[in-house]
């Protein structure tokens, strides 16, 4: 149980800045730990869109100003981490065409021009679908998206195999009960948010693996920044989507 309890605590750390602490005697690395891990890898978007859901309904008297808040501190809320992801694997596809080691290349702490130009158009055109959403009071959609978005990842490391120690040592913890039980669990919450959420979740996980397929071609590897920017192209195609229809 204890290692349930670390597992969901590391998902928070890991995948959020809402605060989370953990002792020195804390064993992070264990199967168990893992496991657990990725099982409430979805919840924390589920936990991160309630924040930001009721942020905006705080500040919904300011209109579309309130909004641009809650959708930046949404991501502010996932410390950007996904967004970095943006930029490693623009520059590793650009110094790749360049004739350059890739894998070398999205490993280092630098960042290019071209990089940082894609990561702002990426957040401008992410900010302006959430926005959208929240102004149109679709709370529980926006919800489930970030709840999909984060379960194409789950599905992804168990489908892939990744140029990256700790993503195969998190393939290798995410047993079949870790992956049914989140699979159920998140249609079930899904499902009672909006009557549409298995469409959807089908559409991010056809755009998760679209994504997955193009970026392993370009880069000849896949690892954790390639799991990062699929995560925010799910989430702004699913916004364009739902904005459309």
């Amino acid at each position: 149980m204890r290692e349930f309890y670390l597992g969901i605590k590391f998902a928070l750390s890991y995948f959020s800045n809402l605060p989370v602490t953990f002792s020195s005697s804390d064993n992070l690395s264990t199967p168990k730990v893992l496991g657990t891990m990725l099982f409430f890898l979805p919840f924390v978007g589920l936990i991160i869109g309630g924040v930001v859901v009721s942020l905006y309904l705080l500040l919904s008297s300011l209109g579309w100003y309130g909004a641009v808040i809650s959708a930046v501190v949404y991501m502010m809320l996932y410390g950007f981490i996904h967004t970095e992801a943006i930029i490693d694997v623009v520059d590793a596809i650009y110094a790749k065409h360049s004739g350059k080691d890739a894998y070398k290349v999205i490993k280092e702490s630098t960042v290019g021009a071209m990089g940082v130009l894609y990561a702002v158009g990426f957040m401008i055109i992410k900010v302006a679908g959430v926005v959208y959403l929240l102004e149109k009071s679709l709370y529980l959609e926006f919800i489930s998206i970030l709840i999909i978005s984060r379960l194409s990842l789950v599905v992804l490391i168990d489908s892939l195999d990744f140029k990256s120690i700790f993503v195969t040592k998190l393939k290798e913890s995410l047993k079949a009960k870790y992956l049914i039980s989140t699979f159920i669990l998140s249609i079930l919450i899904g499902s009672i948010f909006t009557p549409f959420f298995i469409i959807l979740m089908v559409f991010g996980f056809a755009i998760a693996f679209a994504v997955s397929i193009y970026l392993a071609k370009k880069l000849e590897f896949i690892n954790g920044d390639v799991l990062g920017i699929v995560l925010e192209i799910v989430e702004i195609v699913l916004c364009l989507l739902i904005a459309l229809f």
